[in-house]
């Protein structure tokens, strides 16, 4: 019987239970998709009754398996989403989405009070984004359904309320918090005070460590629980627990983030009009972080380089780093102090391109140019030699390699961690349940030179 920890890896669209033994090999995965339903307002939203029968259902097929015993469970899901619970932990609302627009009127009226858009978002790291800054979901309840507030005993972020299914336990976590939800004050490390003022700081579920376990149950068998995480925060910790000199890790996918757990700087007002916050890791220490919608780009580009060209939406993938195709620089934008909210390969000319090679080759350059500028944002102030890029510009060779090209003084590598965010989730407890040492092969590496344009795969 193998010694196994199971990990609920939540996104919005991919729902996942990986079973991982001590070596951290994957024993189990299973995964299912869920269909949104409406809140009642006609919004689209999680189900959560349906993700909570799945997970239920999932980890008991797991459980009762006679090969693997479970020592541990926890969890990593998207943030900025409340599970407003009563005194039983049973949830009274629907899981409202972060992409839910949030009223004008009201947004203006919370930020007049306090202090306006720019000095709140300084002292809670949180750009403007609406539902996204999950603590005015609950300011939206308080003033728009009182009814409904008055009947909340805690909310949980979604981490935490599928931990208190196993636990029966009603925590809050640091890295759920701490992610642009508008409520840390990060120049006093604390709640910001506009949630007593308001009174929803007794909505709000103690704080309980991202890296211990509590008591928990399942199927009548004791079985502990970590209270879960945010999975931008979780993807991060196999890097953190690998390498103790500074990096940055460039996590790409719909949006590229930059994050820089060595730099703890204070936001500026350039750095916030850039699209620059800050995350909470789990040890509870800022990350200063900066984002493009690259991935997103990418995606809308190449489908009009399909149509342009006649070539299939993935033809992208067949084509390698040409180093004699000549690309032209992007140009900057006059305002230095606003990221481009897109590259400047939508204002080219396609038929200027001879070939989709070459307009894909500009494409990459000019994402990587604004990829430069942003993760520039987060280098500022802090001696940093490695670069790591994981997700999907990772495995593009012709991104990998301009970027490289265009960072000579950097150690520029791909970075692939099997299932990362859920590995991390496991490593933040790996001490309470897994008495081996961490794996020294959990990251792979691919080294790009600037020298021979030509990558090196290692393993660390």
């Amino acid at each position: 019987m193998r010694a196994a920890i199971a990990i609920f890896d939540i996104g919005k669209t991919n729902k996942k239970l990986f079973v991982f033994d001590q070596h951290y090999n994957i024993l189990i995965e299973k995964s299912t998709k869920i269909e949104e339903v409406v809140d009642e307002d006609g919004d689209p939203c999680e189900d959560l009754p349906a993700l909570s029968k799945w997970v239920k259902a999932a980890l008991l097929l797991v459980a009762g398996r006679k090969d693997i015993k479970l020592e541990a469970l926890n969890f990593s899901t998207y943030g900025a989403s409340f599970v407003h619970a009563d005194r039983g932990g049973h949830p009274i609302a629907p899981l409202y989405n972060y992409l839910k627009p949030f009223p004008d009127n009201l947004k203006e009226k919370f930020y007049s009070r306090y202090g306006g858009e720019f000095n709140f978002a300084v002292q809670t790291a949180s750009p403007v984004l609406g539902n996204l800054n999950s603590g005015l979901q609950l300011y939206y309840l308080k003033e728009n359904k009182p009814a409904l507030f008055d009947k909340i005993n805690y909310s949980l972020h979604l981490p935490q309320y599928m931990s208190s299914l196993f636990s029966g336990r009603l925590y809050s976590d640091i890295t759920s918090i701490g992610c642009h939800t508008g409520m840390w004050n990060f120049t006093q490390n604390r709640y910001h005070e506009w949630l007593s003022k308001e009174g929803i700081i007794s909505k709000l579920a103690p704080i309980f460590p991202s890296d211990q376990l509590i008591a928990g149950s399942l199927n009548g068998k004791t079985l502990r629980c970590g209270v879960g995480l945010h999975d931008s925060s979780a993807a991060l910790i196999p890097y953190l627990a690998n390498f103790a000199d500074p990096f940055v890790l460039i996590s790409t996918g719909t949006w590229c983030i930059s994050l820089n757990p060595f730099n703890q700087t204070r936001l500026s007002e350039s750095d916030l009009k850039q699209d620059c916050l800050s995350y909470m890791e789990y040890r509870g220490k800022p990350i200063k972080a900066s984002r493009v919608f690259a991935g997103n780009e990418h995606e809308q580009q190449t489908k009009k380089l399909a149509a342009h060209f006649q070539v299939n939406d993935n033809y992208y993938k067949e084509i390698a780093f040409n180093p004699d195709i000549q690309v032209e620089a992007a140009k900057a934008p006059a305002d230095t102090e606003k990221m481009l909210p897109e590259s400047f390969f939508g204002n080219r000319d396609l038929e200027s391109f001879s070939s989709y090679h070459e307009a894909y080759h500009q494409l990459i350059a000019d994402l990587v140019t604004q990829q430069l500028s942003s993760t520039a944002l987060v280098l500022a102030g802090c001696e940093v030699k490695r670069i790591f890029v994981d997700g999907g510009f990772g495995k593009n060779e012709i991104y990998m390699q301009m970027l490289a090209n265009a960072m000579p003084n950097m150690e520029v590598y791909a970075a692939s961690v099997a299932q990362a965010s859920a590995i991390g989730a496991a490593l933040a407890v790996h001490r309470y349940w897994n008495p081996k040492p961490i794996p020294e092969n959990l990251i792979e590496l691919k080294y790009y030179s600037t020298r021979s344009n030509a990558a090196q795969t290692i393993k660390i």
